[in-house]
């Protein structure tokens, strides 16, 4: 049996990214043979994110990319499960990496976002299994979008738990900018109430018909009070019918027809929406532990 010295543990968790004692152990049970030694860390450690890829990844971050040219970029939300995780130098890297891929390679699904090959030789999907080697935690990509266009492109990050994308057409970069963080602030759906969907439109109207029709007003106002709540609801929800964050005195449809300037398209993120988070009582876990 070789003799297992302090540096060979130090190179053994370099090139896994795993801790000091799992190396060491795993070099005693290999009679200090290192390619084995690192083979079986990659076998336990699979083990590992095969239990990982079970737990629910609510935290992370959103990255963005846009090229040189300001014509492509891509917004992209990769998730992991603690917000300790999510500041990882590693973690950062690879959501900043992927970003870059799917401007570079226009990917029209995630399946095949999954299958381009990063800078480093690897496709995401191998990077996101070595990261979760790494972490021992679990690590998804779950959404992207690109874009290309005529105009201009813009990005705001929110620290990194809200993020923009703009399609901008006229206007300037300040304009830009502007309207990405307005949309990090506001979110709205969509662009304009054309944009809206019938079906968010008709759900709406009859929850609105229901409160108006308890006021016991006649029928004709009853529809007035209806279609005026929905005007509302849709200055609320569409871009163009928001006031203005920095200027709550005028609203971005002006603001845009002032400057000359058009909105294509925008999409934001934010980490974890939708996703159900699993609450954990520490407290109970500690309580049940202690009986055993």
């Amino acid at each position: 049996m070789a003799e297992i010295t302090a540096g060979m543990v130090k190179d053994l968790r370099e090139v896994t990214g795993l801790g000091m004692m799992e190396c060491k152990k795993a070099l005693v049970e290999t009679g200090g043979d290192f390619k084995a030694a690192e083979e079986l860390l990659r076998i336990k450690s699979g083990v590992k994110a095969g239990k990982a890829a079970s737990r629910v990844a609510a935290e992370g971050i959103v990255s963005a990319y846009i090229s040189a040219d300001g014509k492509t970029g891509a917004l992209v939300e990769v998730n992991c499960e603690t917000d300790f995780m999510a500041k990882n130098d590693n973690f950062v890297e690879f959501a900043n990496s992927v970003a870059q891929a799917a401007t570079q390679n226009n990917p029209q699904d995630s399946e095949a976002l999954a299958s381009v090959v990063l800078a480093g030789g690897e496709t995401v999907e191998d990077a996101r299994k070595t990261l979760v080697m790494k972490l021992g935690e679990n690590v998804t990509v779950r959404r992207f979008v690109r874009f290309s266009t005529e105009g201009k492109l813009a990005t705001y990050l929110h620290g990194s738990k809200i993020g923009v994308l703009l399609d901008l057409s006229g206007g300037d970069d300040a304009l830009a900018k502007d309207l990405a963080m307005h949309i990090a602030a506001s979110k709205p759906i969509c662009v304009s109430k054309d944009q809206v969907s019938q079906d968010l439109l008709d759900t709406e109207r009859k929850v609105y018909t229901a409160q108006a029709a308890e006021s016991g007003k006649p029928a004709n106002i009853v529809e007035k009070m209806v279609e005026g709540r929905i005007a509302k609801y849709l200055s609320e929800v569409t871009l163009l019918g928001q006031p203005f964050v920095k200027d709550p005195d005028i609203l971005v449809e002006k603001l845009l027809a002032n400057r000359g300037a058009r909105v294509n398209a925008f999409q934001v993120f934010v980490v974890g929406e939708g996703i159900e988070k699993v609450a954990v009582d520490y407290a109970a876990e500690v309580a049940a532990a202690a009986k055993v």
